[in-house]
């Protein structure tokens, strides 16, 4: 008897569970999108499970279904693991069997992608089969370091007058786009996407729109604009919609930050737009309340910060040695009653390299786009701007200031000294300027034209109501009649001397053909 219970003694001595990825465990519990799982000793955090019905079948055999769920292995506890369900968490249950993957959550990347609406797993959505990728990289990883990275020097032009002159943005950039619900937020996104088709191919950045928590109705909306203006040409879509998992919707922006970086690492540029992050906040608080990490300020969990700050600080412009590609970040927040000192705006606004605020009271006034130049900023931008826009764009900020402080009285105008009248006239003539249709970005030379003529009054023989008008009929004229000097300006990015004198030939030409009209 003694000779076996030191059998026993020994075998259970000398056991050591399977360190392999064949390595399996039992769901013990499930509920709202979180399996607990026992039996995975040696998972890792980040890790890929598979939830498989069958216990007689290989890992191989398993991962052949044609609709597999996955699972995101994200406590690591001392009775188990607990892990979010990627899909149909209805089709998960109590002693289902677990399998080790034994590889971090990867995604598809490639050029297969491009054209493309997929979920934040690289699945397509589109209905047109599947992507083809054959090259996976994991959804997050290191971001680059100081001396992998080069100064931000060249401009991603938005096609936006007002963003273009006063909030450059430059590649390798983080801008935040912030403001209300409903005041134009993903609209001056889609367009800065619509911008790049005026781009040449070579230096055209990718464009990568990643839709969280959104309605798959305006997702469509946009997927449809986008390709009737042919610019799913060079943009991959990624949708996590408000229907998705909480899990799919906190995973989705950092799907979008590794396809960009696979762009980015190849030497190209890439722009990738997080629509929006305060949604992935609200469904990572969710994943983590359901995970029972202890709750912070607003219910977050304390690692919100580094959640937002591991994911933006992947956007870079990369030395010559690392290949010279850049991977810019446009991320959008949604702020409630135009409160920038809520937590997650303030969070974000810390991360980024400066904001684009804009503003529900300049969107009722109709200001199109709505943004505010006084609150916004770009850190890195102007280092980036071509000499065309530096030189025609340095007065507009100030004027617009001194026009806001002077708006005030403008109930008063019959009271008013002529030069504050006079005063007042540019400030509205400058804003009807700046004011831009949806959908109709204007590639750089025809902005840094149109906001010279601004800046040098030739749109002073014009009252301020028909300004509008105006600069609609002065860019078709310029286009007709002064196309070589809008090609100088795109050739060389600056006004020249030359340039200059033909361009306010071509401007006063314009006026007089037009004045009194």
């Amino acid at each position: 008897m003694d000779s076996i219970i030191k059998r026993i003694e020994k075998e259970i001595a000398d056991f050591a569970p399977a360190t392999g990825k064949e390595e399996t465990g039992i769901v013990r519990a499930t509920g709202d999108g979180i399996a607990e799982i026992d039996g995975l000793d040696k998972a890792v955090m980040t890790e890929m499970v598979l939830f498989d019905p069958t216990f007689d079948r290989s890992l191989e055999d398993a991962l052949k279904d044609a609709d597999p769920v996955y699972g995101l292995v994200l406590n690591l506890e001392e009775d188990g693991v607990r892990a979010a369900i990627l899909g149909d968490a209805s089709r998960v249950y109590e002693g289902m069997l677990v399998r080790r993957l034994g590889r971090l959550l990867s995604i598809p990347v490639g050029d297969s992608l491009v054209g493309r609406v997929v979920s934040p797993l690289g699945e397509a959505v589109d209905g047109k089969g599947s992507t083809k990728a054959t090259k996976f990289v994991p959804i997050e990883r290191e971001a680059y370091g100081v001396m992998d990275r080069a100064p931000v020097n060249v401009p991603l032009h938005t096609g936006i007058k007002a963003i273009d002159s006063m909030i450059p943005i430059g590649r390798g950039q983080r801008e935040l786009i912030i403001g209300d619900r409903g005041v134009g937020k993903t609209t001056v996104a889609i367009d800065a996407i619509l911008n790049q088709k005026s781009e040449p191919e070579e230096s055209r950045p990718i464009c990568i729109y990643v839709a969280i928590g959104q309605k798959e109705s305006k997702t469509a909306k946009i997927v449809a604009q986008l390709a009737e203006l042919g610019a799913m040409e060079y943009t991959v879509v990624v949708t996590a919609p408000a229907s998705a998992p909480a899990a799919l919707q906190f995973l989705a922006p950092f799907a979008g930050a590794a396809i960009g970086e696979h762009f980015m690492d190849s030497g190209r540029d890439a722009l990738v737009i997080y629509d929006d992050l305060s949604k992935q906040a609200v469904a990572y608080r969710q994943m983590s309340l359901l995970l029972r990490r202890p709750p912070g300020r607003e219910a977050y969990p304390g690692d919100i910060f580094y959640l937002h700050s591991r994911l933006l600080e992947r956007a870079a412009k990369l030395s010559k040695e690392k290949g010279g590609g850049s991977l810019t970040a446009l991320p959008i927040i949604e702020t409630q009653e135009g409160d920038i000192s809520a937590y997650i705006p303030t969070n974000v606004i810390s991360i980024t390299d400066g904001q684009m605020f804009l503003l529900s009271d300049l969107f009722n006034k109709g200001m199109r786009p709505a943004i505010d130049s006084g609150n916004s900023v770009s850190r890195v931008g102007s280092a980036a701007q071509t000499k065309a826009m530096k030189k025609v764009s340095g007065k507009i900020k100030l004027e617009l200031a001194q026009f806001r402080e002077l708006e005030a009285f403008m109930q008063f105008s019959s009271d008013l000294d002529e030069d504050t009248k006079k005063r007042i006239d540019g400030g509205r003539r400058l804003t009807e300027v700046l004011k831009q249709t949806n959908g109709q970005p204007l590639p750089f030379e025809m902005q840094s034209a149109i906001i010279f003529a601004a800046v040098n009054g030739y749109f002073d023989a014009f009252t301020p109501d028909e300004t509008s008008a105006m600069e609609k009929k002065m860019q078709e004229y310029l286009l007709r009649e002064a196309k070589n000097v809008l090609s100088g300006i795109r050739e060389k990015k600056e006004i020249t001397e030359d340039l200059e004198k033909d361009l306010r030939s071509a401007l006063q030409k314009f006026v007089d053909i037009n004045k009194g009209a």
